[in-house]
C-alpha cells in the first residue's frame, strides 16, 4: 500500500509539473503574440506618421512654389508698369 501511495504521490507530482509547464508555455506564448500586436502597431503608425509627414512637405513645397511664382508675376508686373 505504501508503495501504491508513493507511485501515485510520484504521478501527482509529475502531472502537476507537466500542467505549469504547459500553463507556463501558454502565457509565455500568450505575451510574445501580444508583444507582437504591439510593436506591429507601433511599426503601423510609425509608418502612417511618416507618409502624412512626407506628403505635409510636399504639399507645404507645392505652396511655396506657388507663392514664389505669384510673388514673381506680381514684380513682373510692376516692372512693366
Amino acid at each position: 500500500m505504501a508503495s501504491f501511495k508513493k507511485s501515485f504521490e510520484s504521478l501527482k507530482g509529475t502531472s502537476h509539473s507537466a500542467a505549469k509547464g504547459v500553463t507556463d508555455s501558454a502565457v509565455q506564448a500568450a505575451q510574445e503574440a501580444v508583444q507582437q500586436v504591439a510593436d506591429s502597431s507601433k511599426e503601423t503608425a510609425n509608418m502612417a506618421s511618416q507618409e502624412a509627414s512626407r506628403q505635409t512637405q510636399a504639399v507645404i513645397g507645392k505652396a511655396a512654389d506657388k507663392a514664389t511664382d505669384t510673388i514673381k508675376e506680381f514684380g513682373q508686373k510692376l516692372d512693366t508698369k
